[in-house]
Parts: C-alpha cells; sequence; structure tokens
C-alpha cells in the first residue's frame, strides 16, 4: 500500500515540474491546402510545420488547415504510412492565408517514415544511422494479432516463444538471445522491470500501439542495460484527428476453448489543434486449452482488461506536453481443477496483476529550428497475487510489488563540429523497487535498483557518408565500477538504390533477477525455483554488424533487399545450473557466471511489390549460438553438457502477402517457420532427463475481410480466418500431474478459427 500511495502522488506531483509557455498570441498567418495520389484526395495524412509543435492530419477529404501560425521562413511536410513525404519551404505572414498542395507517391516499402529508435531522436528511417524495423498496425491486423506478442513474429530475426505449458509464460528473442537480453520501452521509456517482463508480452494491447520499433544489435550505449540484443519500442497512439473505431473478434481453439477480445479507441482533437486526446481500451478473455485430453491445460484460462489515453496540449508554437497513462487488470491461470481453489488442484500456476502507468514529458524546440530539448518523467507501478505450486500445497501463494520510475533529460542540436553534425545528449535516472514474497518456498527478493546514466552521441554527414560515435556511462548501484558502453557507426548512401552500415556496440546485463527469476515452474509434482548465486558478476557484450539494403522501382516491379551480418560475443554468460532441492522437495536452479558465448548469423529480408494489388514481405534469419565450452543443464551424471545455447533454433523466419482483390475485398497470408533446436526435458513424467532436438515448424494462416462503406464517415469491417491451418504444433506434451511444464516449444497456438467486425468512423 506504501509504495501504491507513493506512485499516485508522484503522478500528481509530475505535472508540478515541467514549466511551459502561455499560449501562442494570435498572428493569423494560416495555411490550407489538399494533399493527393494519382489525383485521389488522402484522408489522415499528417501535416507538420517543422521546428515547432503545430500540426494536424487531413480530413475524410483530403484537406487541413493550420491557423495562427508563428511568422517566418519554414518547412511544411506532409508524410502518411505507405507514402513518401514531400516538403515545401513556405513563408507565413500575419494575417494571411496560403494555400499549400502536396502531391504524394506511394512508397509501400515505407522509408519516410518517422522512427526515434535510432538515435533518440526523430528521424526517417532512411536518414537513421541504423537499420530500424516498424511494425505497424496494419501488421498486426492483417495477421490477426491481438496484443504485442502476436505481432513481434512478424519481424526478421524475432521470435516470441512460450516457455510454460501452465501459465503461458512468453518471451521474444531477437537474433537467438533470450528475452532478458533485450530492453523494451514504452515510448523510449525503459518501464518494463524484471516483474512486467514475465507477462508484459501480452500486457500491451493493440489498440495501445501506433507502431512498434526494432533495432537489432546492442543497444546499451542510448537506452542503457539489457539492450545487448536489441531494443523494441512501442510507441503508444497520439491523437491526429477526431475519430472512433470498435472492434470485436472471437477464436476457437476446439468448441470447448473459446476467446472473445474487445478494442476501442477514440480520438479527438480540438479545432485549433492544440489539443488532443486518444483513448483505448481492451477486453480479452481466453478459456483454457488441453491439447492431450489428461485434463490439464497447455493454454491457461486468460482475463484482461486495458484502459488508458495519451493526451497533448499545445503550449505555444514551440512547446508541447504530451500525458500518459493506462491500466491494465490481469488474470492468468493454468493447470487443472480451474473451479477448485489453486491450492486444492495438482497444478496451478496463477497470476493476478494490477498495473498502473503514466508519463508526462515536455518538448520545446528552439526558434531557429536548430536545436531540441526534452524533458521526461515516467512511472509504472505493479501488484501480483499468484500461486505457483503442485500437489495441492497450501503454502505456494505468494505477494508481489514492483514500483519503476524514470526521469530524464534530453537535448540535440544541429551544430558545426569540423562538419555539419548533429549531436544529442542527456542524463537519465532509473528506480526500480521490487518486492516478491513467497514464504512457503523461503523466497524473498527485496530488490532495490538504481541506475544514473549520461549519454552523449554526434553524428556527422559529408555528402554521401556519415559518421555516428556516441557513449553512455551507467552507474549501477549493484556494480561498483561506472559501466561505459560505446557505440560507432559508419554509413553509406548511395542514393535511391542503396545504403552500406557497419556497426560496432556494446551492452551490459547487472547481477539483478529477471523475469524468467520470478517465475516458478512445476517439474515431475515439484517447484521449480531460481536463485542467484551470491557471486553473481556483469554480464557484457560486443556486436558488431554489417548490412547491405538494396531498393529498385520500375514499372513491373518494386521492393527491397536486406543482407545484415552479425556476431555478437558475450562474456561471464548468466546460465542455469541444477543446485540441489530445498528442503521441501523443490528443484532449486541457480544463476550463475557462465564461459564465454558467440551468437552469429544472417538476417535476409525483403518486400515485394509485383503489382499494386499486392504486396509480399518475408524475413529469414541463420545464425549459430555456442558456449566456448559445455554447459551443464542438468545435475544427472548421464546427460551431456550443452554447447549450444538451449531453445536457439539455427534456422527461423516468417511471411507475410497482403492481396487487395478489390477495393472491398482483401486477403492476407501469414506464415512463421521455426527450426528445429535443442530442448531440456526434465524427469517426472519420463524417467530420466533428457535433450530432446525437436522438429521443425511451419504455422501457416489466412485471413479474408470485407469492408462495407456505409457512408463518407462510417464503414464496417467483416472478417474471418485460420491461425495454423495445418496444425503444426507440439505432439509430444507430458500428461498429468507430474509433467515438466517447461517442455514445450514450436508454434504459441494450435490450428484457430476466427472472426470478428470492426467499425471505423473519421
Amino acid at each position: 500500500m506504501k509504495h501504491h500511495f507513493k506512485f499516485h502522488a508522484l503522478l500528481a506531483a509530475l505535472c508540478l515540474l515541467f514549466p511551459f509557455s502561455l499560449a501562442a498570441q494570435r498572428t493569423d498567418a494560416n495555411v490550407i491546402g489538399h494533399v493527393l495520389c494519382n489525383g485521389n484526395h488522402l484522408p489522415g495524412i499528417t501535416i507538420h510545420l517543422k521546428g515547432t509543435e503545430r500540426g494536424t492530419a487531413t480530413d475524410q477529404t483530403g484537406h487541413y488547415n493550420l491557423n495562427n501560425l508563428p511568422v517566418g521562413v519554414y518547412i511544411l511536410r506532409a508524410q502518411g504510412i505507405g507514402f513518401t513525404a514531400q516538403e515545401k519551404q513556405i513563408e507565413l505572414k500575419a494575417g494571411t492565408t496560403i494555400e499549400i498542395h502536396f502531391e504524394l507517391q506511394a512508397d509501400q516499402i515505407e522509408l519516410d517514415q518517422v522512427v526515434v529508435s535510432a538515435s533518440r531522436n526523430e528521424t526517417s528511417r532512411r536518414e537513421a544511422p541504423v537499420i530500424v524495423n516498424v511494425i505497424t498496425p496494419k501488421t498486426f491486423q492483417n495477421t490477426q494479432s491481438t496484443c504485442l506478442a502476436g505481432g513481434l513474429n512478424y519481424q526478421t530475426g524475432l521470435r516470441v516463444e512460450s516457455n510454460c505449458q501452465n501459465c503461458g509464460f512468453p518471451q521474444v528473442r531477437i537474433n537467438g538471445l533470450e528475452g532478458p537480453y533485450s530492453q523494451l520501452l514504452i515510448d523510449s521509456r525503459p518501464l518494463f522491470s524484471a516483474l512486467n517482463g514475465v507477462y508484459g508480452l501480452e500486457h500491451i494491447p493493440v489498440s495501445m500501439i501506433e507502431r512498434v520499433e526494432v533495432v537489432r544489435g546492442g543497444g546499451s550505449a542510448l537506452f542503457g542495460s539489457n539492450a545487448v540484443a536489441g531494443t523494441i519500442n512501442i510507441i503508444t497512439r497520439e491523437p491526429r484527428d477526431n475519430s472512433f473505431s470498435f472492434d470485436y473478434s472471437t477464436q476457437m481453439y476446439n468448441a470447448g476453448s473459446i476467446g472473445h477480445n474487445f478494442n476501442l479507441n477514440n480520438s479527438t482533437v480540438s479545432s485549433d489543434g492544440k489539443s488532443g486526446m486518444m483513448t483505448y481500451g481492451m477486453y480479452r478473455q481466453q478459456d483454457p486449452w488441453d491439447a492431450n485430453g489428461d485434463g490439464f491445460s497447455e493454454i491457461g484460462r486468460n482475463r484482461a482488461g486495458t484502459l488508458g489515453f495519451r493526451s497533448f496540449y499545445t503550449a505555444s508554437d514551440y512547446d508541447k506536453l504530451i500525458l500518459e497513462m493506462h491500466y491494465i487488470l490481469e488474470d492468468r491461470r493454468g493447470g487443472n481443477a480451474f473451479s477448485l481453489q489453486p491450492h486444492e488442484s495438482d497444478i496451478t500456476e496463477m497470476a493476478r496483476h494490477n498495473i498502473t502507468g503514466g508519463g508526462l514529458q515536455w518538448k520545446h524546440f528552439a526558434k531557429d529550428n536548430q536545436s531540441y530539448f526534452n524533458v521526461y518523467a515516467s512511472a509504472q507501478y505493479t501488484d501480483r497475487n499468484s500461486y505457483y505450486g503442485a500437489g495441492k500445497d497450501p503454502n505456494a501463494y505468494g505477494h508481489t510489488t514492483d514500483l519503476s520510475l524514470v526521469g530524464g533529460v534530453q537535448w540535440s542540436s544541429n551544430l558545426h563540429l569540423g562538419l555539419p553534425s548533429y549531436f544529442t545528449s542527456g542524463a537519465e535516472y532509473q528506480v526500480n523497487q521490487l518486492e516478491d514474497a513467497m514464504p512457503g518456498y523461503n523466497r524473498l527478493i527485496n530488490q532495490k535498483i538504481n541506475v544514473a546514466g549520461f549519454f552523449i552521441q554526434n553524428e556527422w554527414r559529408y555528402e554521401s557518408w556519415s559518421f555516428t560515435a556516441g557513449a553512455r556511462a551507467d552507474k549501477h548501484n549493484l556494480l561498483e565500477a561506472v559501466i561505459f558502453s560505446p557505440r560507432a557507426i559508419l554509413k553509406y548512401d548511395a542514393g535511391k538504390w542503396m545504403q552500406a552500415r557497419l556497426n560496432f556496440g556494446t551492452g551490459f546485463r547487472a547481477p539483478q533477477a529477471y523475469d524468467e527469476d520470478l517465475h516458478v515452474a512445476a517439474v515431475g509434482g515439484q517447484a521449480q525455483i531460481i536463485r542467484l548465486a551470491d557471486n553473481l558478476g556483469p554480464e557484457k557484450s560486443y556486436t558488431i554488424s554489417a548490412s547491405t539494403d538494396f531498393w529498385f522501382a520500375n514499372e513491373h516491379l518494386s521492393g527491397n533487399l536486406l543482407i545484415e551480418g552479425f556476431r555478437t560475443h558475450l562474456t561471464d554468460v548468466f546460465i542455469l545450473e541444477q543446485a540441489g532441492h530445498d528442503e521441501q522437495g523443490n528443484m532449486k536452479l541457480e544463476r550463475r557466471n557462465g564461459p564465454g558465448a558467440t551468437v552469429a548469423g544472417l538476417n535476409l529480408e525483403s518486400k515485394l511489390l509485383p503489382f499494386r494489388w499486392l504486396q509480399i514481405q518475408a524475413g529469414f534469419t541463420f545464425q549459430k549460438s555456442n558456449y566456448e565450452q559445455a554447459v551443464r543443464w542438468s545435475e544427472d551424471p548421464d546427460t551431456e553438457p550443452a554447447k549450444k545455447m538451449l531453445r536457439s533454433p539455427e534456422t527461423y523466419g516468417y511471411m507475410t502477402a497482403q492481396l487487395n482483390a478489390t477495393k472491398r475485398w482483401a486477403i492476407s497470408f501469414s506464415g512463421i517457420y521455426t527450426g528445429s533446436m535443442d530442448v531440456p526435458h526434465y524427469a517426472g513424467y519420463i524417467t530420466k532427463d533428457e535433450l530432446v532436438h525437436t522438429n521443425q515448424f511451419f504455422d501457416m494462416g489466412i485471413k479474408l475481410a470485407y469492408t462495407c462503406p456505409i457512408d463518407k464517415e462510417i464503414k464496417i469491417d467483416f472478417y474471418s480466418g485460420i491461425r495454423n491451418i495445418f496444425n503444426d504444433f507440439q505432439s509430444d506434451f507430458d500428461s498429468g500431474e507430474y509433467r515438466d511444464s517447461k517442455y514445450i516449444y514450436g508454434p504459441r497456438e494450435p490450428s484457430t478459427l476466427y472472426f470478428g467486425i470492426k467499425l471505423n468512423y473519421d
């Protein structure tokens, strides 16, 4: 309760921390116009006056207007997803209205899309120093992904897996490295703590997401600890127009396992465009599913709801205040005997989350359009009641609280440091207080993390070349020394057909509890508990990557091809080894520093548009993930140590295809390929521990959608489809109460039929 009070007191106090100017004076300097593509008016195109916080979006007729703008010479930019951005220089005069029209070109490769994860500043994907892949709402829609976890599979180098039959604990791997090696961000803030990382991928609904930016490779130079494999930045939706949408869908694994999903969004912007609010809500429920008829679930029961908003207020032409808040409630349970109390069942893993979070940000542009200043603070409080037990254990209940605070400042400016350059610097302070109590297992974690970080970066530009160098210094309270994380990027731009990049970066993980450490699995009728070794030290990484990105376009075919090689070397790797049993007979796993390891491979990605009505995208990864020395994963002397990293396939990939047959009919195809891998299988249901080399899988899906326009502002979408059409799914699950609940691999769902309806009002 004391953390809960502190959290709400902090949110109330945040509003006092950010000064901002009074509203701009009335100039009556206005701009009106329209946006076209191939003679057709385009709705929803963003119009932005660069160097200020003034902007709007085109209405349903493709027209826009901006009123009372600052006087002077500015650049007006028009941009939208699927179109090449266009800029025009304008001169604004008091008491004068000018007409500025735009004619955009289709750009399905989306290189002009604005991203922030490459350098902590807004830039287009084409100009970004590193490769930034973007998951748009269209990807979530075409693949019928209802939360973040579903959409992440459709990016090169990423793979989402389930790690528990009972509770469905998911994690995302980037370039083969498991979940804790990746930094998950909300609006560029590290609010995914160790606790929220356990089930966090399923806590974020699609109704909350504007886009997801993915950067592969070490990113600690910008975002601090844990950005070893890469960063996943969830950008929440921002209001741009007046619109409303409601979406309902249902899905079925079989007649006894049905799920329901509700999503709604409402965007409201004031008539002068100076303030707005996007509200979103989601409710999801899923019945448990039993794959082999033993009475124990392979997919657990889930009830979840989310409510939140993101709002802005343009205090002046150069100042913008952004406030975001969200509340997430989730109840998940797996095992058997769902009608009974958890301790009356043979196996239950249950977690009930109450998550409250929010953030406040003040953005200021200098009047000369040469520099930018940003101050921010974010907080998230999580309260979790849990039960992780087997054998009708009445003492397996637990309670966890987690408070995450992030505050920082950033300054960016165009400078001339020998060459034209863009300079960024800033400071950030992170606090995490975790209290996890499971008295029945004699486990009490009271972890307090304080990290003070300072980062600096400069990008030099000369003709077709750019060179970016930067570093971050982090003082972690669990480490005596300051961690220094450098970064260097060389980029060559050959114009409209090719870019090449050479990238070096480092990362680190501190010796603290991570998401899997707060999860208790049931193995052989007993709990499997993870503890940290007393002498656990930090883990460090060194990543180098080289990539070439080709684009091509003619009257018959357009697209791109990305070839990226990567190599990450890890020192003092965190490994899990069996450490006997406790006094209750539960298996103990201890997280220790192991030998070094190397992950190296090749990412291939391509997007093709052979016709205007067909778009194909695919990505594939080849990789090797090996320890320098074999690691013991079992205390059974008859088992062989593992030289390969476990649960890490050497090949995996995805594909999507969208066919717009007519203006009203659309067909989407999707597929996820998972290569074979080595997965540990602990004794219980089986007599001895063994390392299983799994089969390969291809999860194929199809979706059919029909749009029914009611009038110019209202339309209804009807859709239906099947995920995992051929039911390519694990077939050797353990049975009964002595099963190994972590023995799970391959696609996360069996064959799934779904259908739904969506109402859109613009």
